[in-house]
């Protein structure tokens, strides 16, 4: 009855995220001089979109639990080292960290986005994600090559061995290519343990390749990271918290993730008004962004992993 109140929260959010994406993509078609700031991207990233996250410090304290390590200011030091980490390998090796990100994301959107629908997990599931996933990476390079390389030269990747490369694979078609693997692997998972539900596989598909037809690649990437991606987080985090009401559980939620959701933009807010020191607001605010979701995404993942471990 839980899972079955959850699946029907699921399929609609999915049903609402892909008729919102068309109404809004013909809107933005229609009216050419519509602009969207990166600070109104900004601003979503860090109020709805970060705030999945907002709950590691929990899950962290049952992980300590598992180790039998009471002072739970340790993990708070490990999370923080490991985010600091990650930002001073992208100051040192850019290109690397883009593309080690690049795959990590890659495989956490397509595992966070459809984990729910696979009830026997399998080995190899890891690679089905991976390209599920994907499709949030290509797409932009799809539809707005020039422009996605543009974002990635500001995120300090100055290697021309990887512009060359992206650029091999641009003028040979490969990104279709890979486009159609990643249809072939959504229409395996569709298939897989089919139920009517596997439908918003589909829609989630759409609304993506919707999304980054009509929309730069940074609008585009924050519609679906804070409403498809987050929101479909937070509905797994909401119902752990209460599994009973799930009203009761979002305001419980709200209230629980807000602490770290604060103190995590106070923390973007810093870096962005260093960054504007030497850089114009807009470049500044896109080095913000995505090294930011880098520092933050690797141990979330990592977090993510050694629960499920020794929860196992």
């Amino acid at each position: 009855m839980i899972n079955s109140q959850i699946n029907k929260i699921n399929f609609f959010h999915s049903l609402v995220f892909f008729i919102f994406t068309s109404i809004f993509s013909i809107i933005f078609d229609q009216f050419q001089n519509l602009y969207i700031s990166p600070m109104i991207c900004l601003f979503l990233i860090l109020s709805i979109g970060i705030s999945h996250g907002a709950l590691d410090n929990q899950k962290g304290k049952r992980l300590l639990n598992f180790y039998k390590i009471k002072n739970n200011s340790i993990f708070y030091l490990l999370y923080l080292l490991i985010a600091i980490i990650i930002i001073i390998f992208w100051l040192s090796i850019p290109t690397l960290s883009l593309v080690v990100f690049l795959i990590v994301a890659a495989y956490h959107f397509g595992k966070e986005d459809t984990d729910f629908l696979i009830q026997k997990k399998l080995n190899k599931d890891i690679i089905f994600y991976f390209f599920k996933g994907l499709l949030v990476i290509i797409a932009p390079l799809m539809f707005h090559f020039t422009e996605t390389v543009n974002i990635f030269k500001l995120l300090l990747v100055e290697n021309e061995n990887f512009y060359l490369i992206l650029s091999f694979i641009e003028t040979n078609n490969l990104i279709f290519y890979i486009f159609l693997i990643t249809l072939i692997v959504h229409i395996y998972l569709f298939s897989r343990d089919f139920k009517i539900l596997n439908i918003l596989i589909f829609f989630d598909f759409i609304s993506i390749l919707i999304l980054n037809y009509f929309f730069s690649p940074l609008v585009a990437f924050t519609v679906y990271f804070c409403f498809l991606h987050s929101f479909r987080h937070s509905i797994s985090l909401i119902n752990e918290i209460d599994n009973i009401d799930f009203k009761s559980g979002s305001l419980k939620f709200m209230k629980k993730a807000m602490p770290l959701t604060i103190l995590t933009a106070i923390f973007y807010i810093i870096s962005l008004y260093f960054l504007t020191n030497y850089y114009p607001i807009n470049d500044a605010i896109f080095k913000t962004i995505f090294i930011g979701l880098a520092s933050l995404t690797f141990p979330h993942i990592l977090l993510e992993y050694l629960l499920e471990k020794n929860e196992k």
